[in-house]
């Protein structure tokens, strides 16, 4: 049986995957001691960088969806940051 991935599974998969390797680089509280207000979403850019940086150099196109998947992490990196900016309104 062939099941086919959408874009935004592939990139929820990718995030599983990145998360927990992100959240284990950082020793708990580091980030909360240097004054970081929210290591989770620092945590969370690091990630999709990552993730876009796999998806770019990945060796098929795998008919379209990986270029989806790359937009769509292009996009969650904007929203972060644009999140952290709003918090410092």
């Amino acid at each position: 049986m062939h099941k086919s991935f959408t874009a935004a599974g592939i990139l929820a998969a990718s995030l599983l995957v990145l998360a927990p390797a992100a959240h284990a680089q950082q020793p708990q509280g580091a980030q909360a001691q240097k004054g970081e207000r929210h290591p989770e979403i620092r945590r969370a850019l690091h990630a999709l960088e990552r993730a876009k940086n796999d998806l770019e150099h990945a060796a098929h196109d795998f008919g379209g969806h990986r270029a989806q998947a790359l937009q769509l992490v292009n996009q969650a990196i904007d929203q972060l940051h644009q999140a952290l900016q709003y918090d410092k309104k």
